[in-house]
């Protein structure tokens, strides 16, 4: 029987860990929900290390934060099979431009970042699913970092978030 793959989620907030707050009716980052979106799913050879580092909407980040996010994701990259970071969407690009100058374009073992559009608690959600596909994607793609969401795995760098059809692609001066 073949070796489960050790995949490390590294935890950094956004919207895809959203959750209401009901004393003032807003979204926030309060509490983690990645458990419950985890145990919904089946994944079989895998092992999950999950990382909490920052709960935090990505427009709250430093550059001190991004940095962190990169000098632990080359620690993790040192031994496991794979890395997925959940992060939110509006610096999501910056930590990944970041990971490609700091880590280089091939890295030891896929790093895949993923964050969601709309949180998890809402009844219309790109959460679950962008995590699944994050997971499934950290276990085929060759090294490299890359962005999977919205039934698309783009490779850094040049993937920037497309604010019209909220989601991402490839920055246009890149396209083949």
């Amino acid at each position: 029987m073949d070796k489960p793959k050790s995949i490390a989620i590294l935890r950094t907030g956004g919207t895809i860990e959203k959750t209401y707050n009901e004393s003032d009716g807003t979204l926030a980052n309060q509490r983690s929900v990645l458990e419950i979106m985890l145990a919904s799913l089946v994944l079989h050879g895998v092992v999950l290390d999950q990382v909490p580092m920052m709960n935090v909407d990505s427009l709250e980040m430093s550059e001190s934060d991004h940095e962190r996010i990169v000098q632990l994701a080359g620690v993790y990259a040192g031994s496991h099979d794979g890395i997925v970071i959940t992060h939110g969407t509006d610096r999501l690009q910056q930590t990944g431009e970041l990971l490609v100058t700091r880590l280089g374009e091939m890295p030891r073992v896929p790093i895949v970042l993923t964050g969601a559009m709309r949180p998890y608690e809402l009844r219309t959600t790109d959460a679950l699913q962008n995590l699944t596909e994050a997971l499934l994607a950290v276990q085929i793609v060759s090294p490299g970092i890359y962005v999977a969401m919205h039934n698309t795995v783009l490779r850094f760098p040049g993937v920037v978030k497309d604010h019209e059809r909220m989601t991402f692609r490839r920055a246009p001066h890149l396209r083949p």
